[in-house]
């Protein structure tokens, strides 16, 4: 296509970066290091073969140190551009000249449909093929009044999911334009509402490369970035590339109009272009050896994301880079918090060694943009750093896989695990306190999107992904499950009666401990992947939320929903109090039992264990039985305070059909004596009103 009469581009200003709109047009910045010339291409379409316009950028006129920058008068939103690096100087891994890169502070993107990876892979120009960033003005959107809700973690629960899996069943009932987008999941909120969490963790959001996967196969989790500013355009119903944007930004607002807050899981360790036999997409080409992790040799890329390159986050352009893609979505898409994927990754050098201070982490904890924001850390990486109870900084919080990994195990049999147990109930004082670190660090879960679902951690010994096509290779070996004594779908009733109450003592333990719970998306009516653990490429129903389940197992659902209420009602009776987990525990108190009242078992035999709990306002008394052996045992039930017998009443025993399974406090059938009989692997929850509050 014939380039269209313009007026010159002229010098422009090297701040802010990526494409300003302006009353007269567009000013473009983007950082580059060692290239000789930079070209700014203008396309009309993601699909043109050639751009409408080619603006080479003159390195005396248009280059401030390493930043190239250009005004462009008479353009506005919506203008698809890209750039070409040329010239580039010895040093580092090779680049290739050809390829069209996208703008790293794009903030829309334009994905053509002939799009392809294997384009970007190849040698030679790959215009009519590669993704494209979108000219965008952030300023037009009516926020009508929209703020953070910053919810106190002491009143937090996460449910973790996905955007696209959650509506696009055919079953979620929604019109086929609206099932896997934004939108969507606006139609849903009723559900999230009722099931009763606080805070969706929504899975990668930004803008990633979905043909990274096996051959016929797509990149379904989104682990695989592009673009740390631009919301992926495959989950939006709309068809121009600034929809996303929008509807996005429609989405947060609704979900703060619920009570929801919206938590983002951040990919900041890696991206798309993987390693030297990979794509050059966007970094490769403007600055291989800034943006990643060499290898000693120089030439190639460090590898501890296990996906070919790891970004080089405390070097001063990449740490920027992060902290200016966080500041974005709070301060313009209003996002509450973020989970950081592989966040162990961050605290390496530029030589991939630990660093005892990272700087990014400093940064992201003393941004005063980031002061509000929840800030959740996956703190190991795919090289063997794990971090959890060590992790950098302050305010964050942290996936607790150990909690995780203990629970699993006792939960399925295991001995020697009654006093981890213990410890996990209590936000792991083991792990945190020992630090000096606030009790409420700990994010508490069995199950997330990487790994079994909380269904087939019950039906399964083994993984099954041959779905992956990748011979079974992928996924953890060490799932620390149990099938209840078939593999996979069973008839037989005492197997199904079995798991379901496996299920709900999961259930129960997660949102019984101290720390902030965390739900995976359809645990509460048990969605399977029919055993695969690594579900990342499957796009279609082996991923997505079955809506039928939620009638199939409605008695579990509201399983789930009481429990949510029990806890934070139980933790957090005043919503409008400023609580922390610390002062919970500095005023309840708390005494360990076994089958006698006050003499727990932890030898390593034993499977059981009980606690008592009195809350802050020493109004309410809570006794939780954790029954993991395969016998019924008899509980001793404590005195009161004062010695006095207490009249407890049964609210939570995971051995009992629905709805005797739970039942609200005040609705709690009374026991008649003071001893309970815990039925094999189960969990009861007992409630008593002290005398003096009576």
């Amino acid at each position: 296509m014939p380039a269209r009469p313009s007026r010159p581009a002229g010098p422009g200003q090297s701040f802010p970066l990526g494409a300003t709109v302006r009353s007269d047009g567009v000013n473009f910045c983007v950082f580059a290091k060692g290239c000789a010339r930079l070209d700014l291409l203008l396309f009309d379409d993601a699909d043109d073969p050639a751009p409408a316009r080619v603006i080479a950028l003159d390195p005396q006129r248009n280059r401030t140190f390493h930043y190239w920058h250009a005004f462009v008068p008479g353009l506005r939103p919506g203008q698809l551009y890209a750039y070409r690096a040329r010239g580039t100087r010895p040093g580092g891994p090779r680049r290739d000249e050809d390829k069209v890169l996208l703008d790293p502070y794009g903030r829309a993107v334009a994905v053509g449909r002939g799009y392809s990876r294997a384009a970007a892979t190849r040698p030679g120009n790959n215009a009519a093929w590669a993704m494209k960033s979108v000219v965008a003005d952030l300023g037009r959107y009516d926020w009508e009044g929209d703020v953070p809700l910053r919810r106190p973690f002491a009143r937090t629960v996460i449910y973790e999911m996905h955007v696209r899996g959650f509506t696009r069943h055919p079953s979620s009932g929604l019109r086929p334009e609206k099932r896997g987008t934004y939108a969507g999941l606006v139609e849903k909120i009723p559900y999230l509402r009722d099931l009763g969490v606080t805070a969706v963790e929504l899975l990668p959001v930004f803008q990633f490369d979905a043909q990274d996967a096996p051959a016929g196969l797509v990149n379904y989790w989104g682990y695989s970035p592009v673009s740390f500013f631009a919301p992926h355009g495959g989950y939006s119903s709309a068809a121009a590339p600034l929809g996303a944007l929008d509807e996005f930004r429609d989405m947060v607002k609704a979900l703060h109009r619920a009570g929801i807050e919206v938590l983002l899981d951040v990919v900041y360790n890696h991206t798309a272009e993987g390693g030297a036999a990979g794509p050059t997409l966007s970094f490769k080409g403007l600055g291989p050896s800034v943006y990643y992790l060499l290898d000693e040799a120089g030439t190639g890329y460090a590898d501890y994301s296990g996906t070919g390159n790891t970004l080089n986050a405390n070097q001063a352009v990449v740490r920027r880079l992060i902290l200016d893609s966080l500041r974005a979505w709070v301060s313009d898409m209003h996002v509450d918090g973020f989970r950081f994927d592989l966040a162990s990754i961050l605290s390496r050098d530029e030589n991939g060694r630990p660093l005892p201070k990272p700087p990014v982490l400093w940064d992201i904890e003393s941004d005063p943009v980031l002061a509000g924001t929840k800030l959740i850390a996956e703190a190991w990486d795919a090289a063997g750093l794990y971090q959890v109870g060590s992790f950098g900084g302050e305010r964050w919080k942290e996936w607790n896989g150990r909690f995780r990994d203990d629970v699993r195990r006792l939960l399925r049999g295991e001995p020697g695990l009654v006093p981890e147990v213990a410890e996990r109930l209590l936000a792991s004082p083991d792990i945190y306190a020992r630090q000096g670190q606030d009790p409420e660090r700990s994010v508490n879960f069995v199950t997330c999107h990487d790994g079994f679902t909380l269904d087939d951690l019950v039906s399964y010994d083994r993984k099954h992904n041959e779905a992956n096509r990748e011979g079974s290779r992928d996924g953890t070996d060490c799932n620390l499950s149990w099938n209840c004594g078939a593999e996979g779908p069973s008839r037989d009733p005492a197997v199904e009666s079995l798991r379901e109450r496996q299920v709900k003592n999961f259930l129960a333990v997660t949102l019984s401990a101290l720390g902030t719970p965390m739900l995976s998306m359809g645990d509460e009516v048990r969605r399977s992947q029919n055993g695969n653990n690594n579900a990342y490429c499957q796009d279609n129903e082996l991923g997505w939320f079955d809506w039928s389940l939620v009638e199939k197992h409605r008695g579990l659902l509201r399983f789930v929903q009481e429990l949510i209420r029990f806890r934070l009602r139980f933790y957090a009776p005043r919503a409008d109090l400023e609580l922390s987990l610390s002062q919970f525990l500095e005023r309840a108190r708390i005494q360990w039992h076994g089958v006698e009242p006050g003499r727990p078992d932890w030898s390593r035999e034993s499977r059981s264990l009980a606690v008592s709990v009195q809350n802050r306002e020493g109004t309410l008394l809570t006794y939780l039985i954790l029954n993991a052996y395969w016998e019924p045992l008899e509980f001793k039930l404590p005195a009161g305070p004062d010695g006095s017998p207490l009249a407890w009443r049964r609210i939570v025993d995971t051995s009992l059909p629905s709805p005797g399974d739970i039942v609200p406090r005040e609705e709690a059938p009374a026991l008649a004596r003071a001893v309970y009989l815990a039925q094999p692997r189960s969990v009861a929850v007992l409630g008593a009103v002290p005398r003096r509050a009576a």
